[in-house]
């Protein structure tokens, strides 16, 4: 059976959407969207750009809190799914070892990008991710408030 894609642009408010915003600024020197959004168009902004976004929190076993409308088509979920899955999951099991490693390295020296891997959807549907930047999610203040990615590109794979 295949899952309706619903999706919740607002459930993801505008201060949520401005910590990713200027966190990725802090850590990349880059702007995450360009040009940046007015005002109180954040979420929306960020919900409807040309890019994959997904995000998680500071769990053990981090759950994802985020993801915008390219991250839930290729994931193949809707929000209330996405938003609850740990975000190991996103990736094989074969895959994870090195996922985990690159987490691990960000949390460490803040980002990297140019990383690519295989994810797998929902469905079981094989993709490539290229080009991905992961960051930390710090505040204003320095607090450690998850990891987030941004996926430039991705390729299906065939079987």
């Amino acid at each position: 059976m295949e899952r309706k894609n619903r999706v919740n642009p607002a459930a993801m408010d505008e201060q949520r959407a401005r910590l990713l915003i200027d966190s990725y600024r802090r850590a990349t020197g880059r702007k995450l969207l360009d040009p940046e959004p007015p005002p109180g168009k954040e979420a929306e902004s960020l919900f409807e750009a040309p890019f994959a976004l997904l995000s998680h929190g500071t769990e053990p076993d981090p759950i994802l809190r985020y993801g915008n409308r390219k991250a839930l088509e290729l994931w193949e979920m809707d929000w209330e799914a996405f938003t609850s899955m740990p975000s190991r999951l996103t990736a094989e099991p074969a895959e994870r070892g090195g996922r985990e490693k690159l987490l691990a390295d960000v949390r460490e020296k803040g980002y990297s990008d140019g990383y690519r891997g295989v994810r797998v959807s929902s469905s079981g549907r094989r993709f490539e991710i290229i080009d991905a930047v992961v960051w930390n999610v710090v505040d204003e203040r320095g607090t450690y408030c998850g990891q987030a990615a941004m996926i430039p590109r991705w390729r299906f794979l065939s079987d």
